[in-house]
């Protein structure tokens, strides 16, 4: 079953999601776009772990990394379609969306906030698909209505993550995650409903968290989704972009392994838990600063509270097991 988002159609109904700080990288969605899924490159973090780094400033190499990691991808899938996720929590968003299309990214997934001003980024890049991540019809509704005001553009597809579900930053309150009365696919329906009837617009509705295997596809299928997105069933692949023993976590975690946690952008994750103290000791007992300034919102960075994440993410994707953040994606 194909899947046509914006001008850019695939074989498959499937999107990977997009993993930060080099879980899925330049590796992972070539591999994808290749076999004929979209591939996202997760724009957070890529400048650690690079050479691009050095003689750059954090944000100067984040933007050469990201488009190395695009040139990368086209290597393995020339004719593919590989996209990027951009988290709007990010200080550097507006220049990592520049960036991305830039460098050749057909497809923009943005989550981790709502991406307001997205169409006015992209303006000149009319063939780039437009695709936000959303938990609720309300919020797809502030979209389109603001997008549609602003810029006379609406979405090219939605992805509806279910927060109960759903791995890294979750776009919910802690408090009403868990508590069974989120209905995903009521959800992906009430969106598809409110393009059709409100714009008059049929766009793909994808749906993300919890999916694991064909089963779980064909039901979101049966569901009323139009595709899947998924990252986690990726992560032990040869192809993911992240260290052999950040893979052997996953392989070793048990369903009781996996919780939430509170990141410093002030947002829900879910990771594996048991070493979040040893994390949090790294930086805080050494007195470790703020070394990038990568989210527009940190409370690390305001006032040392919890721990640098996107620095535990790097030492977890170079294989540090011990204090390095696994996000369970």
């Amino acid at each position: 079953m194909p899947l046509t988002i914006g001008k850019h159609s695939v074989a498959h109904p499937l999107i990977q999601g997009g993993m930060g700080v080099r879980i899925s990288a330049a590796k992972l969605a070539g591999a994808v776009a290749k076999n004929g899924g979209i591939g996202l490159i997760a724009t957070a973090g890529l400048v650690l772990n690079s050479e691009c780094r050095e003689g750059n400033t954090y944000f100067e190499g984040d933007l050469l990394a990201l488009k190395e990691e695009l040139r990368k991808a086209y290597e393995i899938a020339p004719d593919g379609v590989i996209g990027t996720n951009c988290m709007v929590a990010v200080t550097n968003y507006d220049d990592v969306v520049r960036a991305s299309c830039e460098g050749g990214a057909k497809i923009l997934v943005t989550g981790a906030g709502l991406p307001l001003n997205l169409p006015g980024l992209t303006v000149d890049y009319p063939d780039v698909a437009l695709v936000p991540i959303v938990s609720s019809v309300r919020a797809a509704e502030l979209i389109a209505r603001k997008w549609h005001k602003s810029y006379n553009r609406l979405p090219d597809a939605v992805v509806v993550e279910d927060p109960d579900t759903a791995g890294g930053h979750l776009g919910e309150k802690m408090e009403n995650i868990g508590t069974g009365d989120y209905d995903q696919y009521a959800t992906v329906r009430g969106v598809k409903e409110y393009f059709r009837e409100t714009w008059q617009l049929d766009i793909p509705i994808i749906a993300a968290g919890g999916v694991w295997d064909r089963a779980d596809l064909e039901y979101a299928l049966a569901s009323g989704a139009d595709a899947v997105q998924m990252a986690s069933r990726f992560v032990c692949t040869e192809e993911c972009d992240a260290d052999d023993a950040f893979k052997q976590a996953y392989l070793d975690c048990a369903q009781e392994d996996i919780g939430l946690i509170m990141s410093p952008a002030g947002l829900p994750g879910r990771a594996i838990k048991g070493n979040i103290e040893q994390i949090r000791a790294f930086d805080v007992d050494n007195n470790r600063s703020c070394a990038s300034g990568c989210l527009k919102k940190c409370s690390y960075r305001k006032d040392k509270e919890r721990f640098c994440i996107v620095h535990a993410l790097d030492r977890a994707q170079r294989g540090d097991r011990e204090t390095g953040l696994i996000f369970q994606v």
